[in-house]
């Protein structure tokens, strides 16, 4: 599965160095560029692991529960209000492609995903609850523990980025832009653990890898719509639990997320 994550980007840089044009184009201006859009998303399992030290056996807790499933949320009501734009599952974007010959940039993503564990599946869970043995499968009542990183499953990405050409007019471009990157889980999580309800604060949670691959079509020189589907590992080793924030939760899971966007294009420095 790792592999396939970066397979898109590497495939893309090693075609091309392998070109060796003739007639080598001139080279252009960087570009400055911002982008804004939406996504869906979708998760594999995951297994999560809950733990609260607490020296009180009344408070303690240690158990695990696995193979959870888990969807997104998108909420795409009336997106388009100003005081909703940031509602639904957004991706905010600024980059700088170098155009130099192997046409790489650079980007800074934020990511804004969200992942709501499916409350009411049969799940198996095993450990212990306040110092008492449990090993059994249930439904997972979400007045006793429900999980969703809703505010959200944030990634802030640093990516290097690789534009292939595809087809180039003088006012119309249409180019494979593929990206590999890492950074950090600065996410929000609402939880419920034994009955402790916590609606959550913005905090370091983990990190995150991710590879995409997508189609960008440019016009009129400063302007271009994108879409990309984009393959991530998320790995939450710092999740807060309970009102008190004295629990913890850590799992991971793959993700994918289909993304489309619109973006804006500023030439930078002189032309070469």
């Amino acid at each position: 599965m790792k592999k396939i994550l970066v397979l898109p980007f590497c495939l893309l840089v090693i075609g091309s160095f392998g070109q060796t044009p003739e007639n080598p184009p001139a080279k252009k201006r960087g570009e400055l560029y911002f982008t804004w859009g939406y996504n869906r998303d979708w998760y594999s399992n995951s297994t999560i692991h809950f733990v609260n030290n607490n020296p009180d056996p009344s408070k303690s807790y240690d158990f695990t529960i696995y193979d959870a499933t888990a969807h997104d949320k998108p909420d795409m009501e009336n997106f388009w209000n100003v005081d909703r734009l940031t509602i639904p599952q957004y991706d905010l974007t600024i980059g700088y492609q170098f155009n130099d010959k192997h046409n790489l940039g650079v980007e800074i993503a934020w990511d804004h995903l969200k992942y709501v564990v499916t409350d009411w599946q049969n799940i198996r869970l095993s450990g212990q609850i306040h110092g008492t043995p449990i090993d059994r499968v249930a439904p997972l009542n979400p007045d006793t523990l429900h999980l969703q990183h809703t505010n959200g499953n944030n990634y802030l990405l640093f990516n290097l980025t690789k534009k292939q050409d595809i087809f180039n007019h003088k006012h119309f471009q249409v180019s494979a832009i593929g990206k590999v990157g890492v950074g950090p889980l600065i996410s929000y999580t609402i939880s419920t653990i034994l009955k402790d309800q916590d609606l959550g604060y913005f905090h370091y949670h983990g990190w995150v890898a991710a590879t995409s691959l997508g189609v960008r079509v440019s016009f009129l020189k400063h302007f271009f719509v994108q879409s990309d589907f984009q393959g991530a590992f998320a790995n939450y080793t710092n999740t807060k639990m309970g009102s008190k924030h004295d629990g913890e939760a850590t799992h991971s899971f793959y993700s994918l997320q289909w993304t489309w966007e619109g973006g804006i294009i500023f030439p930078v420095g002189k032309r070469n």
